[in-house]
């Protein structure tokens, strides 16, 4: 079974600590702790992203992506990667999956996101202005 948005919504809005919201192609998902994450179907897979920070606040971006590229085996099922949004660029966290993966498996992916930012912040907090 393909996901759908629809299908997707109704699977997150039954877990009480989260918030969904259909925006037009995507989902936006808020946390308890103020976190908001993006959620979208691209193709075959399911992709849910969230920013952690502007580029612009970094102080020196290659000793940031260098740190990056060593440690980000240590946070499981995220990624960190810099996207584009509003003409700036943002360091971003982000899971993918297929969109014929099991509820459990969507779920546990949202949930570690949502947990892995956390950690991100406290790991690259030294590279911030």
């Amino acid at each position: 079974m393909s996901w759908d948005l629809d299908q997707l919504n109704k699977l997150l809005t039954q877990h009480n600590d989260l918030v969904v919201t259909r925006q037009e192609d995507c989902l936006l998902i808020a946390n308890s702790d103020g976190i908001d994450a993006w959620l979208a179907i691209s193709g075959e897979q399911i992709i849910v992203e969230t920013l952690l920070f502007c580029s612009s606040e970094v102080r020196d971006r290659a000793a940031l992506n260098d740190e990056i590229l060593k440690t980000h085996m240590l946070f499981p099922l995220t990624t960190v990667g810099i996207s584009q949004v509003a003409g700036e660029e943002y360091y971003t966290a982000f899971g993918a999956l297929s969109s014929q993966s099991k509820a459990e498996s969507i779920v546990i992916e949202v949930e570690t996101l949502f947990q892995n930012v956390a950690s991100f912040l406290d790991a690259y907090q030294d590279h911030l202005k």
